[in-house]
């Protein structure tokens, strides 16, 4: 007897993670690549995600016994504004390599969402390097930040990090607002502070530089004003981001993801505080699970044809299966 499996696909700045399973069960194989897919003239590359996904795939269905796989979700990075060609292509090839009827191509903002909350009403802040928070009613989906360093990204380990670098070169210059403890880490960690414009602007990877020095703002604040003010300005920016797209009525739940609430009381205290004051009807809880489990939860929910969240063709984009 045919089997029909899921396949889920979670694409992202360190490569390729994929599961499969049965629909109703938890992945019984997964298997993973460490080379990020292509962006080019046309956007995330489709070819190339293929290239990587297809032996991924086939190994994993193999190793879990399934014979078919009928659906498969696939979450990237970039997709909200670089996702038109997979929309395009994805599903076509899907369906010729691998036999998939069941298409949902979704940003990864969803699949963190879908990961750490589930189909429920509330908000997703994904507080890493960068910022982004997403939210839903389960009848549309809203975004806030997530922007990129330059022009955004708010409260974020890059935003932090920057704004430490600069008031050490405040401190450096004798201007208002440096911060001479923030000061003697930045020479610490880079070198004289002089050297720093050369060595920070040519890099590639300028937000994860940045945000190494993230770290070196929360362990000032306690003894520095100049560091707290800056957790505290943060603190109030994801609190904002977080408002921005979280339902206003009911009782919303509300997680976090990513690795910069590791920086403990410095930004958690705060941010407690700012998120009362913005959000008192909301509820935090413990995000449940990645990007990569949100795919799973979404490829169960296509695969019973149940699925509760809304579609938006930049946000969650569904392929009806034919026939229907």
């Amino acid at each position: 007897m045919t089997v029909p499996g899921y396949l889920a696909v979670d694409s992202g700045g360190s490569g390729l993670r994929v599961a499969v399973g049965v629909p109703g069960q938890a992945p019984s194989a997964r298997r993973a690549s460490g080379e990020p897919v292509r962006t080019g003239a046309r956007g995330i590359d489709p070819d190339h995600l293929m290239g990587q996904l297809v032996p991924l795939a086939r190994a994993s269905a193999a190793e879990a016994g399934v014979d078919e796989l009928a659906t498969a979700v696939v979450g990237s990075a970039g997709f909200s504004s670089l996702g038109d060609a997979l929309r395009a292509e994805l599903p076509g090839a899907l369906a010729r390599e691998l036999g998939v009827r069941n298409v949902a191509l979704a940003a990864d903002a969803v699949t963190a969402y879908v990961g750490a909350l589930g189909p429920r009403p509330g908000a997703v802040v994904a507080a890493g390097t960068g910022l982004i928070a997403v939210g839903t009613d389960l009848t549309r989906w809203r975004r806030a930040d997530g922007w990129g360093h330059l022009l955004g990204d708010c409260g974020g380990g890059a935003w932090i990090g920057r704004a430490g670098l600069e008031a050490a070169l405040r401190a450096h210059d004798g201007r208002d607002g440096g911060s001479a403890p923030l000061l003697a880490c930045a020479e610490e960690q880079f070198g004289p502070v002089r050297g720093l414009p050369g060595r920070l602007y040519p890099r590639t990877d300028r937000p994860a530089l940045l945000a190494s020095f993230a770290p070196q703002v929360a362990a000032c604040a306690p003894r520095d004003p100049v560091a707290a003010g800056i957790l505290r300005a943060a603190a109030r920016n994801i609190a904002e981001s977080a408002a921005a797209v979280c339902p206003a009525s009911g009782t919303p739940e509300m997680a976090f993801t990513g690795g910069l609430l590791k920086m403990g009381d410095p930004l958690l205290v705060p941010l407690r505080e700012e998120l009362a004051a913005r959000l008192p009807h909301a509820r935090q809880v413990p995000a449940e699970g990645d990007p990569l489990h949100g795919c799973v939860r979404i490829a169960n929910e296509l695969a019973a044809r149940g699925l509760t969240l809304p579609g938006e063709p930049s946000m969650l984009y569904v392929v009806p299966t034919k026939g229907d």
